[in-house]
């Protein structure tokens, strides 16, 4: 089945049988998809690019168009980003500019978002969730008083009603939450980094920019007193091809060293599940799982993991993965292409010996 665009612009929904307090919207007016594009450092988020992915799927099945969305105060940082989005698969970019916006605020990046998203009607607009995203995200769809499904994993489209389907685990993690916004536009969704995979870039792409340069902007609620840089000592964990985890089977500082030297002798970065975590053997921002972040190295490599739902959907987009535990039943096993039925304090000293003779 394929869905009918005429069927858009008949859409319609009675006002007054919604909350009062807000304006009525007939999902008819909206049309395109806005994928908002998040700039660090100079440079567009890959977990931004990643949003083409689906909003190309879902734009392809709506019949529509995709619009980067981009805001600051740089305008050659803006200008650069544009067209990487563009090469990367958006048919148009939308450029919202005020040299005040060159420092990231989230009540005002929401502000300037949401007023512009109110005069062209977008029909959709993707977040990724980003520490940035998990912010502003909220506010604009408050704002907009439309519906946002956070952390999705797919979206789809209901063929009959052209409604997109965000598709995403409960707290469980056992089944996955079909979730659908029929009154309310625009509709809204998240997605974590790494869950989408960046489109292809093509450079013979092309597409128009338009410039809306702001003569003012909303006053900012919360101003930057300063920035602080943290150096990293190794690529984060959703960046690392190589990763070597632990979790609640490795549950000694002794185990925990040996998980650290393999991952040294392999030139892997460590992570963990949510009990490493809870024992204090990693940071939070180093945690894989639902609650944690989502990874796609060449190689995972579990070790004392069982294996729960929340932590492998967050392996999902791993290439080869390796799991040991002692407990043959465990389930991180079916979510294993290698598996080694053993105690890790005997297991990893074999690793580690084998891969020095590699040397």
């Amino acid at each position: 089945m394929s869905f009918d665009p005429s069927a858009r612009k008949k859409k319609k929904v009675d006002c007054g049988k919604l909350c009062p307090e807000w304006e009525c919207r007939q999902p008819g007016e909206f049309e395109g998809i806005w994928v908002i594009g998040e700039i660090e450092d100079g440079q567009i988020h890959e977990a931004s690019l990643q949003m083409l992915t689906p909003a190309r799927n879902i734009a392809e099945k709506l019949q529509t168009w995709i619009e980067g969305v981009l805001i600051g105060g740089d305008k050659e940082a803006l200008e650069k980003a544009a067209k990487e989005v563009i090469y990367h698969g958006a048919d148009k970019v939308r450029i919202i500019y005020h040299p005040d916006l060159k420092v990231y605020s989230a009540d005002q990046y929401a502000l300037v978002l949401s007023e512009e998203a109110k005069r062209v009607k977008p029909e959709v607009i993707f977040v990724a969730a980003t520490l940035r995203g998990r912010e502003f995200g909220p506010y604009i769809a408050n704002t907009l008083r439309a519906g946002i499904t956070a952390d999705c994993t797919n979206f789809d489209v209901d063929m009959k009603t052209g409604d997109v389907v965000m598709i995403r685990p409960p707290f469980g993690a056992i089944m996955l939450a079909h979730i659908k916004t029929p009154t309310r536009r625009p509709q809204m969704g998240t997605a974590r980094p790494n869950v989408f995979p960046i489109p292809e870039r093509d450079e013979s792409r092309t597409g128009e920019i338009t410039w809306i340069e702001l003569e003012s902007i909303p006053q900012r609620r919360a101003f930057l007193e300063e920035v602080t840089i943290i150096p990293q000592t190794e690529l984060p964990i959703e960046k690392a091809d190589y990763l070597v985890s632990g979790g609640r089977g490795v549950a000694t500082k002794e185990l925990w060293s040996l998980l650290e030297e393999l991952a040294k002798e392999m030139g892997a970065v460590v992570a963990g599940s949510r009990k490493a975590v809870d024992m204090g053997f990693i940071p939070h921002e180093k945690q894989v799982g639902q609650t944690g972040k989502t990874v796609k190295p060449k190689l995972y490599i579990a070790v004392g993991i069982s294996g729960a739902a929340q932590h492998t959907f967050g392996i999902r987009e791993a290439g080869i993965v390796v799991a040991i535990n002692k407990d043959p039943e465990a389930p991180i096993f079916k979510a294993s292409d290698y598996g080694i039925v053993g105690d890790a304090k005997e297991v990893l000293p074999l690793l580690i010996e084998e891969i020095k003779k590699l040397k």
